[in-house]
């Protein structure tokens, strides 16, 4: 393996740089107090292809590898994790879960658009009762005539009041446990679907997260994902794989608050001295250095290891865990070198302080990467 970039993936890597420098940087604060996801950044996202990132061309994606993926999210993340996070769900949960589970109709109909940048997808798996534990989920979903007919709701969902599209788990089957849960594909505007309340966020703000609510909702039969029963199967495949994009997001939010930390220390001066001058900021600084660079390792392996199509269970766990776990701890030296200036809003630190303990949190806890992770060497011993 040489995950030295190529010629293409150096120029991707400044593309999206400069599109995050200069259509998302100046406005990060603003967002953030607005909680707002602004809608113009769609098509100039579009634009460069990263709302279908993997995707093939005859779907409408741009055909790039995990790697690339990995690139992108790491690049947005860096300026602001919040949109990185829109971009990851969008990609790695929603139109990811239709293009590996989906028919081609289904492909057709909303693949496409969704790759392209027309729609923008939610992917509704965690529920107010279940989070870690997927299958005790409640929300139901029961034939009626030529159709499903859903009940429930679901928490925490990224772009749940702005989505065009979510794919939905539900249980078809409560007597057969996990093997009782389906995936179903809902549209905007599809009667019974609402949006509920909209979360006020430690972070990552301008990422869109709500409720969504089922009430005798009602969709067609062929917006069944994938086989009935298999939903809860699937939707583990697509966590193995939506993982190695939280972990590139950790990696990219990890290396802004480090070049925030070098950028400050190289001009604050204090007893006569830049304070990169002292040891102790010396070695905050190459420890951040270190880590990062190990973390973006471990998820470029994942992303190589997915790219040959190879199960990546073990590999994309090791990789969430460890980004996230280092993105923690140098968001916050990165506030600990800004001192007084790194708990005001005038300065990048606290608001990477605050972005970065979702990547902690969602598609899986660390504790529960923990799990994954010993369950699965205990497994191969």
């Amino acid at each position: 393996m040489d995950f030295r970039p190529t010629e293409e993936q150096v120029l991707l890597r400044r593309s999206v740089r400069e599109f995050a420098e200069t259509e998302i940087r100046p406005h990060v604060r603003e967002w953030d107090q607005e909680q707002r996801f602004s809608p113009d950044l769609m098509p100039k996202m579009a634009a460069l292809g990263l709302l279908g990132i993997q995707f093939p061309e005859q779907y409408g994606g741009a055909a790039m590898s995990a790697i690339d993926y990995c690139i992108c999210l790491e690049e947005l993340a860096r300026v602001d994790p919040s949109i990185a996070l829109s971009v990851a769900a969008h990609n790695g949960l929603c139109a990811s879960h239709i293009f590996t589970f989906g028919t081609d109709a289904q492909k057709q109909q909303f693949l496409i658009p969704l790759a392209r940048g027309e729609k923008i997808g939610a992917w509704g798996l965690t529920e107010s009762t279940s989070g870690s534990d997927a299958a005790s989920m409640r929300t139901t979903a029961t034939r009626s005539g030529d159709g499903w007919v859903l009940n429930g709701s679901k928490t925490f969902i990224t772009h749940g009041r702005i989505c065009d599209v979510i794919v939905v788990m539900a249980v078809t089957d409560r007597a057969a446990g996990r093997k009782g849960v389906s995936a179903f594909i809902v549209e905007q505007g599809t009667p019974g679907m609402t949006a509920g309340k909209k979360e006020d966020k430690l972070g990552m703000r301008a990422s869109d997260t709500s409720e969504v609510l089922f009430d005798n909702c009602r969709i067609p039969a062929d917006h069944l994902l994938g086989e009935e029963g298999q939903g809860f199967i699937n939707t583990m495949q697509v966590l193995d794989a939506g993982r190695i994009g939280i972990a590139a997001l950790a990696v990219g939010l990890a290396q802004g608050a480090y070049e925030a930390a070098l950028r400050y220390a190289r001009e604050r001066k204090s007893f006569g001295k830049v304070i990169s001058t002292f040891q102790a900021i010396q070695w905050k600084l190459a420890d951040a250095a270190t880590k990062i660079e190990a973390a973006r390792l471990m998820t470029y392996h994942a992303a190589y290891l997915k790219q040959q199509g190879h199960r990546t269970t073990l590999e994309s766990s090791m990789a969430k865990l460890y980004a996230s776990e280092i993105a923690v701890k140098v968001a916050d030296d990165c506030v600990q070198i800004h001192g007084g200036y790194g708990f005001v809003k005038d300065y990048p630190a606290e608001k990477y302080f605050r972005d970065v303990k979702l990547t902690t949190i969602g598609e899986g806890t660390s504790e529960i990467q923990r799990l994954v992770i010993a369950r699965q060497l205990l497994s191969a011993s």
